[in-house]
C-alpha cells in the first residue's frame, strides 16, 4: 500500500519522461499537484508513443517543466525526497549535460535527432551562454 503524501511535502515525481523535485500543492484522488523546484532528468525528445524512433510523423521537442510550474503527477510516480533541493537553473544544466552525454555515446539516428533538439532547447533555456 502506498503512503499518502501531504500538501507541502518535497517529493520527486516522474512526468512523461522527465523527473523533477517539487512541492505538493494539492492532493487529488489519483494525482498530486506538484510545483516544480528542480529537474533531475530532462525529458526524452521525440514521439512518446514511438520512443527512440526517428521516422515518426512529428519528432517532438520536449521541454523540461519550468520553475514553479505545476503539474498533475500520478500518485504512483511520486516518491519522498529528503536531500537539499538544488537551484532550478543548475539542476536543468546538469540534467541537460547528463542527457547529452548519454546521447553522444549513442550513434542511432534518434540520438542524433535528440541532440539537435536539445541544442535548440539549450539556447532557449540559457540565451546568454
Amino acid at each position: 500500500m502506498m503512503q499518502e503524501r501531504k500538501v507541502g511535502e518535497i517529493v520527486t515525481g516522474i512526468y512523461k519522461t522527465g523527473k523533477y523535485i517539487g512541492e505538493i500543492t494539492d492532493v487529488k484522488p489519483a494525482h498530486y499537484l506538484v510545483k516544480v523546484k528542480a529537474v533531475l532528468n530532462h525529458p526524452q525528445q521525440g514521439d512518446l508513443h514511438n520512443p527512440k524512433q526517428v521516422d515518426v510523423q512529428f519528432f517532438h521537442e520536449r521541454r523540461a517543466l519550468a520553475y514553479q510550474e505545476q503539474t498533475n503527477i500520478p500518485k504512483q510516480m511520486v516518491k519522498e525526497y529528503h536531500d537539499e533541493v538544488p537551484v532550478y537553473a543548475d539542476s536543468l544544466k546538469l540534467a541537460l549535460k547528463t542527457m547529452k552525454a548519454k546521447l553522444e555515446a549513442d550513434a542511432t539516428p534518434w540520438a542524433q535527432a535528440s541532440l539537435k533538439k536539445l541544442a535548440e532547447l539549450e539556447k532557449d533555456y540559457f540565451p546568454t551562454l
